[in-house]
């Protein structure tokens, strides 16, 4: 595209002004997030195993698993410790950034690899379960009207599965936003269910006098035992017994990556809001997994548990609750409607996690160059979320139906990239000494050692769960020791492939789209508020007073605009539809400096032969209020302020617009209003 720039004649007593023309940059999801949607995306997930743990477990474990699942919902809120402590350290600080600064990168692909397995079977998972409820609801229907037909579940959920990972591979396609904003409206109806079932169980118990918990003797089958099923002595250790019990229900807690890989994309201010999005989230699902789970127990006959609504947990409290039948079948399909809102919405959070990791990934040079090309509309990485959405629908379709076998799958990665993560904070607590923003409690202090008292727990726990899994879950060992293997091997074969590219260009740095326009004006560049400020930039490493910008602005009242201006030497007026290394290096670090800050930056390049007239232009076309400049190594800041001042009485012809200009170093601050 022809591009024209500002041009400053020699003679300034004829200035002949051309028209400003702008580069207009953005990179993959650079938006932010409430921590009200962020929980909302987390809770999709670990929400949604509220529908089929208490299934799965009770056939491994029997009447005693929801004391296994309230267990391990407690025992949750450490995990998310873990996860909150990781993202105050790094921002992009999910499994493979935090273990390949303590492990290593070979242990960093290992540990991604499995976690990327625990991503691939959650969709599955999630929707398949879904269409088990939605044909169970069906069933239940022709049976209460007297219909002779009786719908073959496994079929109804494999084809409602492929309908919902298809609508929410689009959505994740438009954007996070987009999908963040499906996620919280899944919360509400989801919490209001859960109010609504809380009170209702209370007022049954009460009225039949069911006030009997269930037992918690364990009785290990052969299968719930897997290899170990011939070791009889082991049945007899009861600690064996619990660690079995709850590596059948610790699947409960999966999506608790997904809090690591969305804190990315949580607003300012990031840490106080992880800590608010950790709080709904372990309430949340405490009550709505863990003490549903109890009532089930309660409630439901234990025949009927494992047998008619071992697929459908909810569906059978619903329909053992006080009232006639009318009422109940409602209340079963709300249910009904409820489950198959989160449990589609857990497909949204698989992809959402999985395409950030991949990304984290791709940023290190692992995955090939070729997945992080941005959408050319939404700026998404939608070449990941494509493959993403491909394996998972291949695995709905491989699975027939069947939640148990794929719950038995999902184990595997979950625990593994649990204790993995944990053991690398502990790691990084003696490889990383400087002051956390927030850590695991305890921890106890031993003159110059801190011993980290709480982690060190958690570790201990999450590894005698994923050892004990590992012989009592032979399809998800085979299977995700398997995935775990070749993905490996895959990430080996890509990264030589892109040691090429790598040479030319750090893996790190952003992926932009660039779109040069032909007007320089407030709505081209993207603003959405009245008030706007500039920040002028020349150097990645000189940015003080951009971070001083992103502190003091308010995001809901303000426009940040991050400026660059690029030199074009003599009379050309044209510039390329793709920017150059330096300015790619220049925006990739004012991406990382507005994600650690939560707030939202509108970067574009003006093209221009001078380049403090540029800025001065811009701040006038903008409608700017303040103007930011980085203290220069060649020229005072009083010097810089003079020739911003000198361009400002060229080129704005309204006297009631002031504008403020800040000269910021790392030694201090001048400031000047014109």
């Amino acid at each position: 595209m022809k591009q024209e720039y500002i041009d400053v004649p020699k003679d300034s007593g004829n200035i002949d002004f051309k028209k400003v023309k702008v580069v207009v940059v953005t990179t993959v999801m650079l938006s932010f997030i409430s921590y009200w949607r962020a929980a909302a995306v987390v809770v999709s997930d670990l929400g949604s195993s509220a529908f089929y743990a208490l299934g799965i477990a009770e056939k491994a474990v029997g009447p005693s698993a929801p004391w296994f699942i309230l267990f391990v919902m407690l025992f949750s809120y450490g995990i998310r410790a873990v996860y909150i402590e990781s993202s105050s350290m790094f921002v992009r600080g999910g499994v493979y950034r935090v273990v390949r600064e303590a492990l290593g990168e070979t242990a960093a692909k290992f540990s991604v690899s499995a976690l990327l397995f625990d991503y691939l079977i959650t969709a599955p998972i999630s929707a398949v379960s879904a269409g088990q409820y939605i044909g169970g609801l069906f069933n239940s229907i022709f049976f209460y009207a007297g219909i002779k037909l009786v719908l073959p579940t496994n079929l109804v959920s494999v084809i409602t599965a492929v309908l919902i990972e298809l609508y929410f591979w689009r959505k994740n396609i438009i954007g996070i936003e987009e999908s963040s904003e499906k996620a919280l409206r899944i919360f509400h109806v989801t919490s209001a269910l859960a109010i609504l079932l809380f009170i209702w169980s209370l007022v049954t118990i009460i009225a039949k006098g069911a006030f009997s918990l269930p037992p918690f003797s364990i009785h290990l089958s052969n299968f719930s035992l897997g290899w170990l099923k011939n070791v009889d002595w082991l049945k007899s250790i009861g600690a064996v017994g619990v660690l079995v019990g709850m590596g059948h229900s610790i699947l409960a807690v999966s999506g608790e990556e997904t809090l690591a890989q969305v804190y990315r994309e949580i607003e300012a201010p990031k840490l106080k809001n992880l800590l608010r999005t950790g709080l709904i989230i372990f309430i949340f699902s405490f009550m709505f997994t863990g003490v549903n789970s109890l009532f089930a127990g309660m409630l439901v006959p234990a025949n009927e548990l494992i047998g008619k609504y071992n697929d459908n947990v909810l569906s059978g409290l619903a329909m053992h609750l006080i009232g006639s039948h009318v009422l109940l079948l409602t209340m079963q399909a709300f249910v009904v409607l409820v489950g198959f809102l989160i449990l589609a919405g857990a497909v949204n959070t698989a992809l959402i996690g999985a395409n950030s990791v991949l990304n984290r990934v791709a940023e290190d040079g692992v995955l090939h160059e070729w997945f992080r090309k941005p959408h050319t509309r939404f700026g998404t990485s939608y070449r990941i979320i494509n493959t993403l959405a491909v394996l998972q629908l291949i695995i709905i379709i491989l699975s027939r139906g069947n939640v148990f076998l794929l719950g038995e799958a999902y184990a595997f990665g979950v625990v593994w990239s649990f204790i993995m993560k944990t053991f690398s904070m502990i790691v990084l607590r003696y490889k990383m000494k400087e002051p956390r923003e927030w850590s695991v409690p305890p921890n106890i202090k031993i003159g110059d050692y801190e011993i980290p008292v709480g982690l060190g727990f958690i570790f201990i726990v999450l590894f005698s769960l994923g050892f004990v899994n590992l012989f009592t879950k032979p399809f998800a060992t085979e299977g995700g020791v398997t995935f775990t293997i070749l993905l490996y091997i895959v990430f080996g074969i890509s990264e030589r492939a892109n040691k090429k590219l790598k040479a030319a260009r750090d893996p790190q740095l952003e992926k932009f789209n660039v779109f040069a326009q032909d007007k320089l004006t407030a709505e081209v560049v993207g603003c959405t508020h009245a008030q706007r400020k500039l920040v002028a930039m020349r150097a990645p490493n000189r940015l003080h007073h951009l971070q001083k910008c992103l502190e003091e602005n308010d995001p809901d009242e303000a426009d940040i605009i991050v400026m660059t201006a690029k030199v074009i030497p003599g009379q050309s007026t044209t510039v390329g539809q793709t920017i150059d290394l330096p300015e790619e290096e220049l925006f990739s670090e004012v991406i990382k400096m507005a994600e650690k800050e939560g707030k939202t930056v509108l970067p574009i390049v003006v093209p221009t032969n001078n380049p403090a007239y540029a800025i001065a232009h811009t701040a006038v076309q903008l409608g700017a209020e303040e103007v930011f400049l980085g203290t220069s190594e060649r020229y005072p800041a009083e010097y810089q302020m003079q020739q911003f001042a000198l361009y400002w009485g060229m080129v704005e012809a309204d006297e009631n617009h002031h504008v403020a200009i800040r000269t910021i170093g790392p030694t201090g601050e001048m400031k000047f209003e014109i």
